[in-house]
């Protein structure tokens, strides 16, 4: 009976260890998006589970994520900690323990500190499009001719950070309208693939379609983004920037000359 709980505890662990380093692969580099066959290779190992977390959440934030923009910002949060901690924990070989514990302190810290967190939230994201932007579309003009140097993503990364996190000050529902449909719709998109990918009649063609076509993962993306910021427009994402007057309410005077 021991040794039985004892094996089953330790499958458990891998099975958890498995999924957070699936979770890792996927979103430990800013410019994902541009390399399909490393992005492939950590969906396959993503749980049907996750996957499916993966497309609610996705969905949610891409069509309702100005009225959830807290959870987003946590959720973000969550999964920076986890990532961070989890590299930082294969030095001490503690990746599990080390990821849950920093996810959870990021989560926890983001909510007294949400106006922050926005920005951060709304940096993280502009990073990771922008730096897959760079790549991707570096890559395809070096095809026709070009040198770019696709070896820095870091620049379309700092120009994301910059641009989202400096705009969440500026324009607030704007930058979050923007962060919540492109986080949401890169959630929905990568889970989709990860389910498709389970299915083995479907995974050989889907994963040497994504990998031959750099460009189709990130134009995946983009579509349903753009559709989730007009739905969020016209679901009233931004009334809360214009404060009509009431009928009733006197007109403002005007200030002498």
């Amino acid at each position: 009976m021991l040794t039985h709980t004892f094996i089953t505890t330790l499958a458990q662990a891998q099975a958890d260890k498995s999924a957070t380093e699936a979770v890792v692969n996927i979103f430990s580099s800013f410019d994902a998006l541009a390399h399909p066959k490393e992005l492939v290779a950590a969906l396959k190992q993503l749980p049907m589970v996750l996957a499916a977390i993966f497309i609610c959440a996705g969905l949610v934030c891409m069509l309702q994520g100005f009225r959830l923009y807290k959870s987003v910002v946590i959720a973000i949060a969550l999964i920076t900690g986890l990532t961070v901690g989890y590299r930082l924990g294969e030095t001490v070989k503690a990746e599990v323990i080390l990821a849950g514990c920093l996810g959870v302190l990021l989560a926890v810290v983001a909510w007294p500190l949400m106006k922050y967190a926005v920005a951060v939230a709304g940096g993280i994201a502009g990073a990771f499009v922008g730096a897959s932007a760079w790549v991707g579309i570096g890559t395809q003009l070096n095809n026709h001719g070009f040198h770019i140097d696709i070896g820095t993503p870091w620049v379309g990364a700092l120009a994301g950070l910059l641009i989202l996190g400096m705009l969440s000050f500026i324009l607030f529902e704007l930058s979050v309208v923007l962060f919540t449909s492109f986080s949401g719709s890169v959630l929905a998109v990568l889970g989709i693939i990860a389910l498709m990918l389970q299915v083995d009649a479907w995974q050989s063609g889907i994963a040497s379609g994504l990998v031959d076509k750099p460009m189709a993962i990130p134009l995946l993306v983009l579509v349903p983004a753009m559709v989730g910021l007009v739905l969020q427009h016209q679901w009233g994402a931004f009334k809360k920037m214009k404060k009509p007057t009431s009928p009733g309410a006197p007109a403002a005077a005007a200030k002498p000359a």
